[in-house]
Protein backbone atom coordinates (compact mmCIF):
# COMPACT_ATOMS: atom_id res chain seq x y z
CA UNK A 1 0.00 0.00 0.00
CA UNK A 2 1.24 3.56 -0.70
CA UNK A 3 1.95 4.94 2.35
CA UNK A 4 2.35 9.06 2.72
CA UNK A 5 3.73 11.78 5.22
CA UNK A 6 2.81 15.17 4.76
CA UNK A 7 5.64 17.17 5.86
CA UNK A 8 9.39 16.14 6.76
CA UNK A 9 10.37 12.89 7.20
CA UNK A 10 13.88 12.59 9.71
CA UNK A 11 16.28 10.21 6.99
CA UNK A 12 13.87 9.96 4.28
CA UNK A 13 16.33 10.34 1.45
CA UNK A 14 16.27 12.95 -1.36
CA UNK A 15 15.59 10.17 -4.70
CA UNK A 16 17.84 12.12 -7.05
CA UNK A 17 20.50 12.69 -5.09
CA UNK A 18 20.38 8.90 -3.86
CA UNK A 19 19.90 7.65 -7.20
CA UNK A 20 22.78 9.20 -8.87
CA UNK A 21 25.05 7.18 -5.71
CA UNK A 22 23.36 4.01 -5.88
CA UNK A 23 21.45 2.71 -8.94
CA UNK A 24 22.77 -0.06 -10.49
CA UNK A 25 22.36 -0.10 -14.31
CA UNK A 26 20.28 -3.42 -14.59
CA UNK A 27 17.21 -1.88 -12.61
CA UNK A 28 16.59 0.39 -15.89
CA UNK A 29 15.75 -3.24 -17.69
CA UNK A 30 12.75 -4.33 -15.62
CA UNK A 31 9.54 -3.48 -17.43
CA UNK A 32 7.90 -1.07 -14.68
CA UNK A 33 10.88 1.12 -14.66
CA UNK A 34 10.45 0.69 -18.44
CA UNK A 35 6.99 2.36 -18.43
CA UNK A 36 7.99 4.99 -15.88
CA UNK A 37 10.82 6.13 -18.69
CA UNK A 38 8.38 6.12 -21.68
CA UNK A 39 5.53 7.77 -19.87
CA UNK A 40 6.64 10.76 -17.55
CA UNK A 41 9.79 11.67 -19.69
CA UNK A 42 9.52 10.18 -22.91
CA UNK A 43 12.33 7.73 -23.08
CA UNK A 44 13.26 4.46 -24.02
CA UNK A 45 16.20 2.29 -22.40
CA UNK A 46 18.36 1.14 -24.59
CA UNK A 47 21.26 -0.87 -23.05
CA UNK A 48 23.94 0.01 -20.24
CA UNK A 49 23.69 3.41 -19.59
CA UNK A 50 22.01 4.47 -22.87
CA UNK A 51 18.75 5.77 -23.14
CA UNK A 52 16.84 7.23 -25.69
CA UNK A 53 14.84 10.58 -25.38
CA UNK A 54 12.09 11.83 -27.51
CA UNK A 55 13.37 15.36 -26.03
CA UNK A 56 16.83 15.63 -24.98
CA UNK A 57 18.34 12.83 -27.60
CA UNK A 58 20.93 9.87 -26.28
CA UNK A 59 21.36 10.86 -22.33
CA UNK A 60 22.41 8.74 -19.39
CA UNK A 61 20.50 7.78 -16.43
CA UNK A 62 21.67 10.78 -14.11
CA UNK A 63 20.07 12.82 -16.97
CA UNK A 64 16.44 11.49 -16.15
CA UNK A 65 13.87 13.68 -14.70
CA UNK A 66 14.21 13.94 -10.59
CA UNK A 67 10.52 12.26 -10.74
CA UNK A 68 11.86 9.17 -12.47
CA UNK A 69 14.82 8.67 -10.70
CA UNK A 70 12.79 9.13 -7.42
CA UNK A 71 10.34 6.45 -8.76
CA UNK A 72 12.78 4.00 -9.25
CA UNK A 73 14.69 4.18 -5.82
CA UNK A 74 10.87 4.12 -4.09
CA UNK A 75 10.37 0.67 -6.37
CA UNK A 76 13.64 -0.86 -5.89
CA UNK A 77 13.99 -0.10 -2.88
CA UNK A 78 10.82 -0.19 -1.11
CA UNK A 79 11.89 -0.31 2.54
CA UNK A 80 13.51 3.35 2.42
CA UNK A 81 11.46 6.19 2.82
CA UNK A 82 11.77 8.90 -0.09
CA UNK A 83 10.77 12.45 -0.32
CA UNK A 84 8.72 12.33 -3.40
CA UNK A 85 8.39 15.79 -3.79
CA UNK A 86 10.66 15.81 -6.36
CA UNK A 87 8.03 13.57 -7.94
CA UNK A 88 5.23 15.85 -10.22
CA UNK A 89 1.24 14.62 -10.57
CA UNK A 90 2.38 12.67 -13.70
CA UNK A 91 3.89 10.46 -11.58
CA UNK A 92 1.02 9.86 -8.60
CA UNK A 93 -0.19 6.79 -10.86
CA UNK A 94 3.12 5.16 -10.65
CA UNK A 95 2.82 5.55 -7.05
CA UNK A 96 -0.07 3.82 -6.80
CA UNK A 97 1.02 1.05 -8.87
CA UNK A 98 4.46 0.42 -6.62
CA UNK A 99 1.91 0.52 -4.01
CA UNK A 100 0.20 -2.08 -5.43
CA UNK A 101 3.18 -4.25 -5.39
CA UNK A 102 4.88 -3.19 -1.97
CA UNK A 103 4.34 -1.48 1.11
CA UNK A 104 5.61 1.89 0.28
CA UNK A 105 6.06 4.72 2.83
CA UNK A 106 6.91 8.05 1.00
CA UNK A 107 7.34 11.97 2.33
CA UNK A 108 5.55 14.83 0.43
CA UNK A 109 5.20 18.41 1.12
CA UNK A 110 2.75 19.67 -0.90
CA UNK A 111 -0.63 18.17 -2.42
CA UNK A 112 -0.18 15.44 -5.35
CA UNK A 113 -2.85 14.54 -7.27
CA UNK A 114 -4.48 11.42 -7.69
CA UNK A 115 -7.41 12.57 -10.30
CA UNK A 116 -8.92 10.24 -12.21
CA UNK A 117 -7.29 7.05 -10.63
CA UNK A 118 -9.94 5.93 -8.32
CA UNK A 119 -10.35 3.20 -7.02
CA UNK A 120 -7.03 3.60 -4.81
CA UNK A 121 -5.93 2.81 -1.19
CA UNK A 122 -3.73 5.54 0.22
CA UNK A 123 -2.72 5.19 3.78
CA UNK A 124 -1.81 8.88 5.37
CA UNK A 125 0.68 7.85 7.85
CA UNK A 126 0.56 11.32 9.73
CA UNK A 127 -2.81 10.13 10.62
CA UNK A 128 -3.48 6.18 10.09
CA UNK A 129 -6.50 7.48 7.87
CA UNK A 130 -7.06 5.05 4.89
CA UNK A 131 -8.58 7.11 2.21
CA UNK A 132 -10.22 5.14 -1.08
CA UNK A 133 -11.52 8.58 -3.10
CA UNK A 134 -10.21 11.57 -4.27
CA UNK A 135 -12.37 13.58 -1.89
CA UNK A 136 -11.04 11.41 1.61
CA UNK A 137 -7.61 11.77 0.23
CA UNK A 138 -8.02 16.02 -0.39
CA UNK A 139 -10.24 16.53 2.86
CA UNK A 140 -6.60 13.99 5.04
CA UNK A 141 -3.99 16.21 3.23
CA UNK A 142 -5.83 19.75 2.95
CA UNK A 143 -6.36 19.18 6.81
CA UNK A 144 -2.24 17.96 7.46
CA UNK A 145 -1.13 20.60 4.99
CA UNK A 146 -3.02 23.67 6.54
CA UNK A 147 -2.75 22.67 9.88
CA UNK A 148 -1.15 25.97 11.89
CA UNK A 149 1.00 22.85 14.01
CA UNK A 150 2.31 21.67 10.73
CA UNK A 151 4.74 18.81 11.79
CA UNK A 152 7.85 19.44 9.87
CA UNK A 153 9.89 16.52 11.89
Amino acid sequence: MLNIHFGKVENAFYGPSWFKANYAPEWLADPLVRSFLRDIDRSDYKGGNLIDSEVLGPISPGELSGGVQTLICIYKCPELVFDATSCGNNCARWLLEIGKLEDITVMLEYFMEFNDLEPFRIRIDNTGEIVENIRDYTFAALDILNAEDYDEG
